[in-house]
């Protein structure tokens, strides 16, 4: 016990040192290389589904996402975005069954990075030098996390990721989420979705954080299948499926709709930072990843969970500044050449609520 307390204090050491590569395993550098490349697939897909969705509602005439239509799947540049969305999510996945998910799922702050810049070039929207500022506090963030994140859970059957999320605290976190999913759609969507970013961002979060770890479980699977030992012959890989889907449409659906009624700029940061803290908790109460860590390498962590929330707040609140310069008095989408194009499509108070169905109707 002695010895390994003095390794795990040694890791602990290490990682601000020179010593950092050796207590950061082999596996955990794989899992961060493709949370990386994760980001940069969904930091590009956001700002190509949003073109996708404004030129589908402009040209076919149809009902919007936003309120309950689908013409954007007749559209191929949501496509485009759509794909490429996939492709970062496939990586992402890959992550998770190398990766805890206190590592991969702030890493998710990068693609923020990657919409602000390609917002700025795609989009013409002004980014400010306190944006910047939001951009380099998300990577400092990040890095910190990088640092002092645990090692992998070593699991040798889907099985035992099967024990971990029947137990009772995990499984009165899901009860506790499936609850306020429920009062979410049936009674604050009809009411509030139109007006209010935190009912569709909710609904993501809250779901995204169940799909994370059923996407973890059903990664870790397939990693053991492929190493030679099968886990497709258990019924429990089969039930996270099934969880992954269901969650996975769940989220995709209000998304998009989240997407086709608010600025990028505004879901963005808030899905990350909802989706992100939730995922979090729900790793920590099913994997129990701090059980395996000291207290300076949680409050640590702690901290550079606090530093990436800073920076996609002042992101998105510089954001604001930006389009309150070009645009006077009314704050509107922070695309120009959409704003002239369209006229008025997209309307914002304080960067959140969007005159949806009734101003975009009396276009036509």
């Amino acid at each position: 016990m002695d010895g390994a307390s003095a390794g795990a204090g040694d890791g602990g050491s290490a990682s601000g040192g020179g010593r950092w590569y050796t207590g950061m395993s082999s596996d955990n550098i794989k899992g961060l290389v493709l949370a990386i490349s994760s980001s940069l697939f969904i930091g590009a897909s956001f700002i190509i589904k949003k073109k996708g969705l404004k030129k589908a509602a402009s040209s076919s005439g149809g009902v919007r996402a936003g309120v309950g239509g689908y013409s954007y799947l007749y559209e191929p540049l949501w496509w485009v975005g759509m794909i490429t969305m996939v492709v970062g999510e496939v990586a992402n996945f890959v992550a998770y069954a190398f990766a805890p998910a206190i590592l991969v799922t702030p890493l998710g702050a990068l693609s923020i990075i990657i919409s602000a810049v390609l917002a700025h070039v795609m989009l013409r929207e002004k980014l400010h030098i306190f944006g910047i500022l939001g951009c380099v506090l998300c990577v400092v963030g990040s890095t910190t996390i990088v640092f002092h994140a645990p090692q992998e859970r070593q699991i040798e059957s889907v099985t035992e990721v099967w024990d971990l999320a029947t137990e009772p605290a995990f499984m009165c976190y899901v009860a506790v989420v499936l609850a306020i999913v429920a009062v979410l759609v049936f009674k604050l969507v009809p009411l509030y979705g139109q007006t209010h970013v935190m009912v569709y961002i909710g609904v993501c979060s809250l779901v995204g954080s169940i799909s994370v770890m059923s996407v973890k479980a059903l990664g870790i699977a397939l990693k053991l299948t492929f190493s030679g030992t099968n886990q497709l012959i258990y019924p429990q890989t089969w039930a996270f499926t099934m969880v992954v889907i269901s969650c996975i449409i769940t989220q995709m659906n209000y998304l998009n709709k989240a997407l086709d009624t608010f600025n990028t700029a505004v879901v963005s940061p808030i899905y990350y930072t909802m989706f992100t803290s939730l995922t979090i908790l729900a790793s920590v109460i099913m994997f129990k990843d701090w059980d395996r860590q000291n207290p300076t390498q949680i409050v640590t962590e702690m901290c550079g969970f606090v530093t990436i929330f800073s920076g996609t707040f002042l992101l998105h609140k510089t954001k604001d500044m930006a389009d309150g310069l070009s645009n006077s008095s009314s704050f509107r989408l922070p695309t120009i050449s959409s704003a002239r194009s369209f006229k008025q499509t997209d309307e914002y108070s304080e960067g959140v609520p969007l005159r949806s169905s009734d101003s975009f109707r009396s276009l036509h």
